[in-house]
């Protein structure tokens, strides 16, 4: 995406600039990744550089979504099958499904399911509807979404060097099980949890979750609980939703998404869990806020989409969903493999689509463009999720079989 440079001629409006925006660093991580890797290609134009930074799918979507995609679109060019403004909140066939096949077993309603565009999206709706005067805890390592969403919002004082006066970071390193120490942490209003985490690959257990949902209880505080990866989890001591926790829906939301699942990066379909229990300091409900976001500046998911979403959530569909989580997962068992045989500190992987790898002493940005340069691959620098993922990188296991070998074979030579 084409940004706009700093003009010295004379600007025609008198609006002032969002403050909060200059607190915003060095601009959002991922397209300061895609810029060095643009600025390496121009200098080595004949390198084949292969991309396991940013966490995008590359493997088709599975063909019975595809069909139901396919004849959802043609649908709407005849009279019968033409459909408009669908409800803000979704489909009812497709909340009664995801209920179903996820959540039943939890205790929870249709009623509390919000189909969407994508989790990250409803990050963002979930901070407007909070707004600008709670206060919030992440962890750290973090997804930037809940950090840069959150300065925007007016959350946090100015950018201190390494992080952000105003919120609280949970410290989350293999010297913790990467689990925050809530015996240390302050309370705040709302707490961001991911697991399994992006970008560590750690999943919760079911006592740490334990801990979460009483530390929050005791303080009165929300949790977000993004669980976009959860489908990975081979462990079954780690939940896949923070529900399976007794007393979770008095003080947690869940947000997840078909991206990850089902390949949807690009077709964009997710949903957000807000129990009926759920209720802020006076009483009031949070889904009825919530349901008033939706409605206000939401119009409902794609038609097409929630069609697929709805194959997805068959029988069918969902053994192939399983199918295409199954590869990612043995992309990431190799990636795992040849580190450990290499001698790294590997971390994540097993129940994560994504591999923490350990450089002690070495700052991220610099061994990313060591591995760019040497290699002609694309990582992700731990330290652009936060000041504890610093001396880490992360390697993505979305990316299609042949390149991930090749990628090993890179990596042995470089490292071996």
């Amino acid at each position: 995406m084409r940004i706009a440079s700093l003009s010295l001629t004379k600007p025609t409006t008198k609006v002032s600039r969002n403050k909060n925006f200059g607190k915003l660093q060095a601009g959002y991580l991922f397209p300061e990744v895609a810029r060095r890797r643009r600025e390496h290609q121009a200098n080595n134009p004949d390198a084949k550089i292969l991309s396991l930074g940013i966490g995008d799918t590359t493997e088709p979507i599975p063909p019975t979504i595809v069909e139901a995609m396919r004849d959802a679109a043609i649908g709407l060019g005849t009279r019968q099958g033409y459909s408009g403004y669908g409800a803000e909140q979704g489909q009812a066939a497709v909340r009664e499904a995801i209920t179903q096949r996820l959540y039943a077993h939890v205790g929870r309603k249709p009623s509390e399911i919000f189909v969407s565009d994508g989790s990250k999206c409803d990050i963002g709706r979930l901070q407007l509807m909070f707004g600008s005067q709670v206060s919030v805890a992440v962890q750290d390592p973090a997804y930037p979404v809940y950090v840069d969403s959150s300065v925007i919002m007016g959350m946090t004082g100015e950018y201190n060097g390494q992080d952000f006066d105003g919120i609280t970071y949970m410290v989350c390193r293999p010297e913790n099980d990467f689990f925050p120490d809530l015996t240390q942490t302050p309370r705040t209003d709302i707490i961001f949890f991911c697991s399994p985490n992006n970008p560590t690959g750690a999943a919760a257990t079911r006592q740490q979750l334990t801990e979460l949902v009483a530390f929050a209880k005791k303080n009165g505080s929300i949790i977000v609980y993004d669980a976009a990866y959860a489908l990975f989890i081979s462990d079954p001591d780690c939940p896949k939703t923070i529900f399976e926790i007794p007393g979770a829906e008095e003080v947690a939301l869940e947000t997840c998404s078909f991206s990850k699942y089902a390949g949807f990066t690009g077709v964009r379909l997710g949903w957000t869990v807000v129990p009926e229990q759920l209720r802020y300091a006076d009483g009031f409900p949070v889904m009825n806020d919530w349901n008033r976001i939706m409605s206000t500046i939401f119009n409902g998911a794609s038609n097409i989409a929630q069609a697929g979403g709805l194959a997805a959530l068959s029988d069918k569909g969902w053994a192939e969903v399983h199918e295409l989580v199954a590869f990612y997962k043995e992309n990431a068992a190799i990636l795992k493999q040849t580190f450990e045989g290499l001698g790294f500190n590997v971390y994540g992987g097993k129940d994560a689509p994504y591999i923490w790898i350990q450089f002690p002493g070495r700052a991220s940005w610099d061994v990313f463009g060591e591995i760019l340069q040497n290699c002609n691959i694309v990582t992700t620098p731990g330290s652009g999720f936060g000041a504890a993922g610093e001396g880490f990188v992360r390697i993505s296991a979305f990316g299609h079989r042949e390149d991930i070998l090749e990628a090993v074979e890179r990596f042995k030579k470089v490292y071996a």
